[in-house]
Formats: C-alpha cells, structure tokens, sequence
C-alpha cells in the first residue's frame, strides 16, 4: 500500500461504506458502483456479468478500488446531474469545495467500441488537495495482472483483460497500482479516464476538451431518453430516478434486463444469503417491461421481446417446461454458481458467488408474468408478430398441461417444491391474458381448452388456497403460513381488490408480515426455506402493498406507506433488495424489482388520489 494512502483506514466493518453509500453510473453494458467517499468499489468490464475490475465491496483488502478524494477532512454530498445518470460526489473542507463527476459515455453496442469510465475533478470554490490511487484486481482479485506506460498512460494488463489509465496530472505507480497527489484553485479541473484496450481499441488519451464533449454528449444521451416518459404525477423526480436506475440495467446488444448489478452483496451481514443477481431473470425483466411501458418507453420492451426471439430457444415441452427461470445477458443457458473463498464478503459475510444455481429450479409464475408482459406490449406499444404469437401458443398449451405441479416458487426456495399459491395464480394470470390477447386480435387459439384450464385454476385456488382458520389465502395448499406474494392477486386482476376474502386476506398480511409500511416476504420460522438466517423487509412486496391499498380503496394509508417508503431510499432515491430493522439497505443493489413496483404505486397512487 502506497505510504500515507490508506483506504478507509480501520478493522472489520469500518472498511466497508454500506451498501446504500453509493451511487450508480454505467453505458447500458456495464456499471461501476460509486461511493460517498468518492470510491469507485464495483465495475465489471466490459459487461454486467463479466468479472470484476474493482470489488473493494466485496472485499476491501483483495477486491480492487479507484480512489479519488480529498486529503484533508471534509464532508460529502452525492447527486446526479439533473435528469441524467451523471454521478457528482462533492467534497465540502475548510479551504474549499471541490467535486467529482462520475460518468460512461454511452457508446454503441460492437466489439470495437471503447467502454470508457471517466471521472472529472473540478474545484468550485477556494483550493482543495486531492488524491487518487487506481488499484485494478482483475478477475474477481483472483487473476494477476502488471502496470507499464505507454505515451504517458498507465497499462494495466491482466490474461483477459487490458485496461489504460491516462490522466491530465502526472502519477507514479509501481507494477500494480497507480497514484497522484495534485492541488485545484478554484477552476482548475482535471480529468482521469479508465478505458478497456483490445485489438480494435488503442489506448487514447482524455483531455480536457474531450472530457468536455463526452460530458455534455452523456448529459444530452439521457435527457433525450427521459423526455419520452409520460409521467407528470406527484412523485416525478422519484419516479424519474427509477426510470433511469431501470434503463442502467438493460444491456443494450441484446434488449436483457438484469435483476441487479452486483453479485453476493448480503440480504442479512453475516448470513448466507448472498446471490449473483447479474443475470435476466424472465419474471423480473418482464415485470420491468410493464414499468416502462407506464411510462411511455416502448422501445425497451421491444428490444426485450427481441431478446426473447433471438436469444431464448424453447426447450420442448416436459415437466421442466419451455423456458429456464433465468438466462445469461448473451441468452445463454449455463449459469453455473461457484464460491470465491478468497473473497471475504462485504463486512466478512461469505460466500461470495458468481453464477446462480437457481437457473435449474422450476417457477411456474414465470409464465404469467411474461404473457402479461407480452399482452401489455400488444396493448401500449407494438402488435406482437406471428412468430411471438406461435410462442405465446406453445407456452400457454404447456401451462394448461402442467400449472399443477409443485414448484420452487418466485422466492428461490432451497428447501423442496411445493404447490405454491402465486405459483397457481400466476398460470392463470398466463391463460387468461392470453386468452384476452386472441379475442382482441383474432388470433387462433384453441380457446375452448385454455378457458377450461383458467377456470380449474381458478376454482382450486379458491378451494384449497383459502384457509378458513387464517381467515386469507395462504402461501401454499393446505398450509397456515402467509406470503406478501398473494398481493398480486388483485394486482393481476384475479380478484376484485374489495372482495371480502381478499379484505381479510390483506389484513392479515397487515398482521402478520408488515412493519411501519415494510413488509416481509414471508416467516421463514414458520415456513423453512432451506437457508440459515433471517432477512430483511422485501421492498417490492412493499410497493405492492401500497398498490393493493389503493385498489382496496384505502388511498389515505396507502399513501402514507408510500410516503414512508419513500424516506427509506437512499440519498439518491436507490434501493437494494431488502431493508433491515434498522432501515439499511441489504442485498444486491440497485434492485430492478424495487424500481418497477415503485413506478407501479405511484402511478396508481397518483391515479387514485385524481
């Protein structure tokens, strides 16, 4: 470690920023995560999935980092450049203020395009010193790699991956890492860029003047994309940053959606609940098609059914059925998860893995959820085509001959299936959209079969889903436990939300599973699911809370939780999977679920209160 440069000095957890210290940037192929203290503590490149660059999250000795701070104590604010996902960490000292912007210039989608991360240094006010020290740890900090110079920049060269630093103010470095100590007056500004170097991409300075350009042209890339929403309610600046945060996690060559950008961050410190969420998970991208399109951003859900077109092949028709739960950025299929034991976890919570053995499990909701999806694209965006339609046929045939086998459900159990009751709602929620679909467009279907199938889910669901000693429906067949899952039941219109049964189910849910607006997705006490540990409050299963609320007609509540919930964001207006008993974000992070059921609530919320 560079003499006197010591980062985030201290033991055990002091080392680590919390999770809800950072905010996001990225090019719609990769991210970096950027700490309060102006640290860049996650970046994988040159894709969501690939390994990672800088993982100091995850391990702050091994993981790899790119500091850039102050050397004098100071305080720090965070925001983005207005309507942009342009990140500036300002730096409050007694001598001055000075600040760092965070961006990734958003370039196309080839193999010869540069991923470029750059960060600016300006000094607003007075003089500030400052430091950086750039300490890449390829391959998840497993894989070695040595520094050279080039033309005055910094090679860092690793088996897989080439990266060069330049800079405007001159470094030393060893054979690893790079560092400077410079001083700005007010005005003075410089400026660092971290590019990926491959055959086709020669290492290439950033002055000033292109730092410029890059800057305003970022700026310009997400102000045009955010002018098409078409949300003009209460919550806009909430609901903005949402759309935003929803847009870094699509990967542009192929129209995926990942779940999260991170891998193994902890939904409990010190559990072992820690998964890689960097992957597309057909519930949820489907599920953030449905965001999207609210807001009027047809093209995302284009490019994601093109993502299914091109890249999903369906796997014929046996019990496992059509489509895997989860798919690469790339479409591909084999996802295997493995442990990095060299890595000690952010704030000591091990293991950390990379791939997802939740890839094999068999979740039957996935299929309402994706025909949802595709019949509200029909409806707000474009016709869907014969070939989408033939798919729709095949997937919709295999549900009305399986929906009644047990499965792993939407929360990834690791305890054994079950006849989950989401699962079963979900199927009908396929059939009936489906059904809907044929009717508008005239398309052929062998409706006689699908209607058959619908109404048998419906019916069993009533029957043995309903539990006359709790009073509600309940999480799976001839159980007592509840699930904040069944919130969607009149979310997916397969009860009216004034229903009696569905009354008492909500206050039920209220009971048992809710805090101050936060709400559990279940009691994993009563109903093992394979792990060890508690878990935090679901911040989806909060979101839709409020939306159950308000079609139960209990807009004053349910405007209060929202409210709430909103005071548990970040100071960016970010969340992570989970929130703990002290309101700290827990999990992968920024979550897309999250993002989605917030722009659901507030629209309906918005809608309801006129």
């Amino acid at each position: 470690m560079v003499e006197g440069f010591e980062h985030r000095a201290g033991d055990g957890a002091s080392r680590y920023l919390p999770v809800a210290e950072h905010g996001l940037i990225g090019d719609l192929q990769s991210v970096a995560l950027v700490g309060t203290d102006g640290t860049i503590d996650w970046y994988c490149c040159p894709s969501f999935d690939s390994p990672s660059v800088f993982a100091s999250i995850l391990d702050a000795d091994r993981g790899g980092s790119f500091e850039l701070a102050t050397t004098t104590r100071a305080t720090t604010k965070q925001f983005y450049f207005p309507d942009t996902n342009v990140l500036i960490t300002r730096f409050f000292t007694d001598d001055g203020v000075g600040e760092v912007q965070d961006f990734m210039p958003v370039a196309g989608s080839g193999e010869c395009e540069r991923h470029r991360l750059i960060r600016r240094v300006v000094c607003v006010r007075g003089s500030v010193p400052f430091r950086t020290r750039v300490a890449p740890r390829f391959g998840y900090g497993a894989e070695p790699h040595v520094l050279r110079l080039h033309d005055g920049m910094a090679i860092f060269e690793s088996a897989s991956l080439t990266l060069a630093l330049t800079s405007t103010v001159p470094f030393e470095h060893d054979d690893r890492d790079a560092w400077a100590d410079f001083k700005l007056a007010e005005g003075d500004a410089e400026v660092f860029a971290l590019d990926r170097i491959s055959d086709c991409v020669l290492p290439r300075g950033c002055p000033h003047a292109e730092a410029d350009r890059e800057f305003n042209a970022t700026v310009k890339f997400w102000r045009r994309w955010l002018s098409s929403s078409r949300y003009r309610g209460r919550w806009r600046e909430m609901v903005h940053r949402s759309a935003l945060t929803l847009k870094l996690l699509t990967y542009a060559p192929t129209g995926a959606i990942v779940a999260a950008p991170t891998t193994s961050l902890p939904e409990r410190i010190g559990g072992e609940r820690n998964w890689d969420y960097r992957y597309v998970w057909v519930r949820d991208a489907a599920f953030c098609v449905y965001a999207l399109l609210r807001l009027g951003f047809t093209d995302e859900a284009e490019a994601f059914m093109d993502f299914l077109i091109k890249y999903v092949s369906l796997r014929g028709d046996g019990a496992d059925g059509p489509l895997q739960i989860m798919y690469g950025i790339d479409g591909r299929t084999d996802l295997p998860e493995r442990v990095l034991d060299h890595l000690e976890g952010h704030r000591g919570s091990a293991p950390v893995r990379v791939g997802n053995d939740a890839v094999g499990q068999l979740q039957l909701d996935i299929y309402g959820a994706l025909i949802d999806s595709i019949y509200l694209y029909d409806k707000w965006g474009q016709p869907i085509s014969s070939d989408h339609w033939d798919q729709v046929c095949t997937l919709v045939d295999w549900v009305c001959d399986h929906w009644d086998q047990p499965d792993e459900g939407i929360w990834e159990t690791r305890g054994g299936r079950r006849d989950f009751l989401y699962s079963r709602l979900m199927c009908w929620v396929a059939i009936e959209r489906a059904i809907r679909l044929a009717n508008h467009r005239g398309l052929p279907a062998d409706l006689r079969r699908w209607r058959q199938a619908r109404d048998t889910i419906y019916r069993r669901i009533m029957d043995r889903g309903w539990s006359a000693e709790r009073r509600a429906f309940v999480q799976y067949e001839g159980g007592g436990v509840l699930d904040a899952a069944l919130l969607m039941m009149p979310l997916g219109k397969f009860v009216s939300p004034t229903d009696p049964k569905w009354l008492s189910t909500l206050d039920a849910l209220t009971a048992d599973l809710v805090s101050d607006s936060l709400v559990y997705r279940y009691d994993p006490q009563a109903s093992p699911d394979g792990l060890r540990g508690e878990e935090g409050t679901f911040s989806i299963c909060s979101f839709w809370y409020v939306e159950a609320m308000v079609r139960a007609g209990r807009v004053d509540e349910a405007r209060l939780a929202f409210e709430k919930m909103l005071t548990y964001a970040n100071h960016l207006g970010l969340y992570a999977e989970e929130i703990s008993r002290t309101g700290e974000q827990q999990g992968n992070f920024p979550q897309a679920f999250t993002h989605l059921a917030l722009i659901s609530a507030a629209f309906n919320l918005d809608r309801a209160l006129g």
